[in-house]
């Protein structure tokens, strides 16, 4: 069957990855619901919890038990707007879209089809990207990212998938020299997460090596963000950094002290997850920094990176599913797979990946803080 898809188109191919784990990880979520107990004192630690819906039955199983940590809050805002002060932190385009589908349907099973549609056309500008890799390079670069610790909330009601399907199509348009969509899908990368901005760095090295006066459009791309910020301001709500800073526990600091505060903590206390959480950070810093990676690439792997480790008081808070923006870390993984690795090597980085992203998943819908 793998063989078979590794000749296939890349819609083709991102279409049944994704179709695949919508399956997965909805029957395995519906499967373990009847074994979770989170903690109640917990549960209700968490803002937005006093209406979750009661556990049992196969909506719940569905629908009920993907209500978790942040999905709350892009259901609130997309039914209410930004009536709480710490709902600034979640930019506005997924709640958006969220609320225009769930004119036809349940808003978790909105946002669950946002974010699945959002999955196929990540993967498939994944694999646009991914252009000078052999099929096989490709299939196993997208098998790779499939199983990425924390790559489950991409499926979940999340606004990764949305802010890395933007990402990669602004990448590609802008390769192609169709700057008017590049810089649309960069705009609205700067609503959905605040590294989809970041898109403006790669944007950028690529229309000054064109030399072409209709890509100077891609300075546009930052209005996505200055757009929110600055209602923000108008309205006179926190500003994201401060509500960061008052909800979270986190301030801005340089990116060294966040590592320095993370290697402190893996020393003083042997925190296992917190050294796996940097391994994977210089992981994806190795990889995106080969010789081979375009200069844009690098680039904005960098600025990815270093945003990630600019707030300090929680060091590494979600490190791996911040990380996934960086998507020329996962072509060079894909070229490893193809160039050095044989099925045998190919299937342990498979597995000990998945092994990872299950745990995240579990812990996830359990309730627990290390997600």
């Amino acid at each position: 069957m793998l063989r078979r898809l590794e000749s296939r188109p890349d819609w083709q191919i991102a279409l049944a990855i994704t179709a695949s784990l919508r399956l997965f990880y909805s029957v395995a979520a519906a499967m373990v619901s009847p074994f979770l107990h989170p903690d109640a004192a917990l549960v209700r630690s968490n803002a937005l919890t006093e209406n979750l819906p009661a556990p049992g039955g196969w909506h719940y199983a569905l629908l009920g038990i993907w209500e978790r940590f942040d999905t709350l809050w892009y259901l609130r805002i997309a039914e209410r707007g930004y009536d709480l002060p710490r709902a600034v932190i979640f930019y506005p385009l997924y709640p958006a879209a969220i609320r225009l589908i769930s004119w036809v349907m349940p808003a978790t099973a909105a946002a669950l089809v946002v974010s699945t549609m959002a999955a196929f056309f990540f993967f498939w500008g994944l694999l646009r990207l991914a252009g000078e890799l052999s099929g096989v390079g490709k299939l196993r670069m997208a098998l790779l990212v499939s199983v990425w610790p924390t790559s489950f909330v991409l499926f979940a009601g999340y606004a990764e998938a949305l802010n890395l399907a933007l990402i990669v199509w602004a990448v590609v348009f802008g390769r192609e020299q169709r700057w008017w969509l590049a810089a649309a899908c960069g705009i609205l990368a700067g609503l959905c997460r605040p590294s989809g901005v970041l898109v403006a760095i790669p944007l950028a090295v690529v229309a000054l090596r064109s030399r072409r006066w209709v890509s100077l459009v891609v300075i546009l791309t930052p209005m996505g963000l200055l757009s929110y910020w600055g209602w923000l301001r108008w309205s006179g709500r926190l500003s994201v950094v401060e509500a960061y800073r008052v909800y979270q526990g986190a301030t801005l600091a340089p990116p060294w002290a966040s590592v320095w505060e993370a290697l402190h903590l893996i020393a003083k206390q042997n925190d296992l997850l917190l050294a796996i959480k940097l391994g994977l950070v210089i992981l994806v810093a190795a990889l995106s920094l080969r010789r081979e990676v375009r200069l844009e690439d690098k680039l904005f792997a960098l600025a990815v990176i270093a945003q990630m480790l600019m707030y300090t008081g929680r060091p590494l808070l979600g490190a791996a599913r911040y990380l996934m923006p960086a998507y020329p870390a996962f072509v060079m993984l894909g070229s490893y797979a193809e160039r050095r690795w044989n099925w045998r090597q190919f299937s342990f980085y498979f597995c000990a990946f998945g092994f990872l992203n299950l745990m995240w998943m579990w812990a996830f819908l359990n309730w627990s803080l290390v997600f």
